[in-house]
């Protein structure tokens, strides 16, 4: 017969054939299929801590950023207290310049008064050393009244450069 089958050799190659899957299976298809799931936990891990930690960097952004806000209002206000101050010291200072003027102006003018009633008082003094003077130079002379005229005269000139 042509097709003549060999049993024998059927089933020997077939019980090799099944030991070779079943040692292929528990030394390598298992091992290899553990290092795969293995590999598969980690990849699945790395991506779960890979979200966490942008879930936590999306977070402290966020928070970042409201503190980013609170000092921007913060450093506005402070802004705006410093204008306030300098405003008011500017204002504060001005009305002192103001006072200090005013008291020195009145001053001056004290002074001034002051020193115009003493000039007057040392003239009236004088005019009337002068006129005692005259009066007794008049009388021991005796002029005429164009001596007398020329004598005022002298002694007037002699004041004002004098005074």
């Amino acid at each position: 017969m042509p097709f003549d089958i060999a049993w024998g050799t059927i089933v020997y190659q077939l019980v090799g054939f099944l030991v070779l899957i079943a040692l292929l299976n528990k030394f390598a298809l298992k091992p290899m299929l553990g290092i795969m799931q293995n590999r598969q936990d980690m990849i699945n891990e790395q991506m779960d801590s890979a979200k966490r930690n942008q879930e936590e960097a999306e977070k402290l952004v966020a928070a970042q950023q409201e503190e980013l806000k609170k000092a921007r209002v913060e450093a506005r206000e402070l802004i705006e207290n410093a204008k306030k101050a300098g405003e008011q010291q500017g204002k504060q200072m001005v009305e002192e310049a103001r006072a200090e003027a005013a008291r020195i102006h009145a001053q001056a003018l004290a002074e001034i008064q002051n020193e115009k009633e003493q000039a007057v008082a040392a003239l009236r003094a004088q005019v009337s050393s002068l006129s005692v003077l005259i009066a007794s130079k008049v009388i021991e002379k005796e002029l005429d009244a164009k001596e007398q005229d020329k004598l005022v005269q002298t002694y007037l000139k002699q004041v004002g450069e004098e005074l």
